[in-house]
């Protein structure tokens, strides 16, 4: 019983440090890791009630690709979303019906692009 009640309370404790997370702009259930910024600029949305494509770019100057793999491979499965694999310099996430892509584009600065969109 003590360790059910502990392992929910781990559980609370990770779903709550996530929810205290900011989130990228326009993809309101991909979190915004601590250190990077979102170039507003560029970000792209535009869909229906059937497909949507959202991109936005994130930034840094002191964060490695390495750390923002290791903190996307940690969050988006507390949040649904399941590792597909990778490719290059990509990460791959898929959640009910949707792909989601954490690429990094350029290491100094670093900048890495998300793209959301519906599965076909």
């Amino acid at each position: 019983m003590k360790r059910i009640a502990f392992l929910f309370l781990v559980m609370f404790l990770n779903l709550s440090l996530v929810s205290a997370a900011s989130f990228v702009e326009g993809m309101e259930d991909v979190p915004l890791m601590d250190g990077l910024s979102q170039i507003t600029n560029d970000d792209i949305s535009f869909g229906n009630e059937e497909t949507r494509l959202v991109e936005a770019y994130v930034t840094s100057r002191k964060i490695k690709f390495s750390k923002v793999s290791e903190f996307y491979m940690d969050s988006l499965p507390q949040l649904g979303w399941n590792y597909q694999g990778n490719r290059g310099n990509s990460l791959l996430f898929y959640r009910d019906g949707e792909n989601l892509e954490v690429v990094k584009e350029s290491s100094n600065p670093l900048i890495v692009r998300l793209t959301l969109k519906t599965k076909p």
